[in-house]
């Protein structure tokens, strides 16, 4: 079978214990991860787990204390050997390997970070990434290029002749990083690997990540107990439970549309703001083609639509500014072209702006936002309501999208009767 995906799991399961076979005839029943162990003796680590993970896609596997995560990456890796599935990385069983195979992997595709930074105390920064180099067998001189190259792109070529200990632990972290990229590994396993660290070095980690993965664009596979950092960081974010998969999905899909009341109530106290993009809460845009338009269609279209303001685009539907009831009068009473009489006093965001970032944007604009697409296309409009619902609740946009349109487009507010 071929795949795109570069690392497939398929009804990957790990039990820990002696009577496997009633543990999981006990999990068919539907009997808690607690009951099966007093039952049984057995824990089940990881049940039935199956997901696709993309080339250069980082894909966060998330869930609290017990949940399975760590054990999942580490049947990834067969640092655990599963009691029943399979693991491929580009369509190469890795569950069935020898050990000579699944060392070449390991040292060839796969490298893992953990949570400990693991630096050897007596080696420098640069003999430390070049570790995994070395055990290889790799040129001493080609292993210091690539050792110098992740250094560099980690932001640490300047400290390569320091030792761990005079390093601060977000600078640890990130030697370990460079260790593992210094490999050219193709797919990188993050087991807790910023947990350690207080929340501002890790924030700064978590940047870091990002920034790394726009320059190297690794396939990496993320274990986190924390929800504000899978949804900072991950493409994609599975959430677990007593070793099963509750959802699998982008943090919007898994916000909007909880799978069930256990990820509905994970995820209610988190921050949708900054999860939450201009897509979400735009309206449709209610538009006038100024290079064809006149006057009275675009009057006709207010009265129609009961607005007194129209976003003013080309044929291409490029944003040119807005359209004013009044200055709509204006242009019909003297015989003027609407291009004329456009304001540009409209700005225009990205589908993926996130809502935190909009607020500011939209508190003292005079006009909603124009949402535009990948080709610079209008595709909706924000009005002020509907961000400051998303920032207050989510479940209350709908209800705010209708005042904000009372607020910032109705003709009472703007005093013009288009009638006139």
């Amino acid at each position: 079978m071929i795949t795109l995906s570069k690392v497939r799991v398929e009804h990957l399961t790990k039990v820990f214990g002696r009577r496997t076979q009633q543990a999981l005839d006990l999990v068919k029943e539907g009997k808690s991860k607690q009951d099966i162990l007093k039952e049984t003796g057995a824990t089940v680590g990881v049940h039935d787990v199956s997901f696709n993970v993309e080339n250069g896609e980082v894909f966060v596997i998330m869930g609290l204390s017990g949940s399975g995560k760590s054990t999942l990456i580490r049947l990834i890796n067969r640092l655990i050997e599963p009691t029943s599935g399979e693991v491929y990385i580009d369509d190469q069983e890795v569950s069935k390997m020898s050990k000579e195979d699944l060392r070449e992997v390991r040292r060839s595709k796969m490298n893992m970070v953990f949570q400990n930074f693991g630096l050897f105390p007596q080696r420098t920064i640069q003999q430390n990434t070049e570790y995994g180099l070395e055990i290889r067998g790799v040129d001493k001189e080609e292993r210091r290029k690539k050792a110098e190259e992740a250094l560099d792109n980690s932001g640490l070529l300047s400290v390569k002749d320091q030792y761990p200990n005079q390093l601060s632990g977000g600078m640890q972290q990130r030697v370990g990083l460079a260790r593992a990229l210094a490999n050219d590994p193709e797919v990188l396993l993050m087991d807790e690997a910023f947990s350690a660290l207080d929340p501002l070095i890790r924030r700064d980690m978590q940047d870091d990540l990002l920034d790394l993965q726009e320059r190297v664009q690794k396939t990496i596979i993320f274990i986190t107990h924390d929800l504000d950092e899978a949804l900072r960081i991950g493409d994609r974010i599975a959430l677990m439970r007593d070793g099963k998969i509750m959802q699998i999905g982008t943090g919007e899909e898994i916000l909007t549309h909880p799978a069930n009341d256990f990820v509905r109530e994970f995820t209610e106290d988190i921050d949708r703001s900054r999860v939450l993009t201009a897509e979400n809460i735009m309206e449709p845009a209610l538009i006038s083609n100024v290079e064809t338009d006149g006057p009275n269609v675009a009057l006709q279209r207010m009265r129609k639509e009961e607005v007194s303001m129209l976003l003013a685009v080309d044929r291409k539907r490029h944003l040119k500014g807005s359209l004013t009831a009044e200055k709509a009068l204006d242009a019909r009473k003297n015989e003027k072209p609407l291009r004329e009489v456009v304001e540009e006093n409209v700005r225009k965001i990205q589908k993926d702006t996130l809502v935190t970032d909009i607020f500011d944007m939209i508190y003292n604009s005079p006009a909603p936002l124009a949402v535009v697409d990948e080709e610079d296309r209008v595709v909706g409009v924000v009005v002020r309501g509907s961000v400051i619902g998303a920032m207050a609740d989510t479940g209350e946009v709908e209800e705010n999208k209708s005042e904000a349109t009372n607020e910032n487009e109705t003709t009472e507010d703007e005093g013009v009767d288009v009638d006139a």
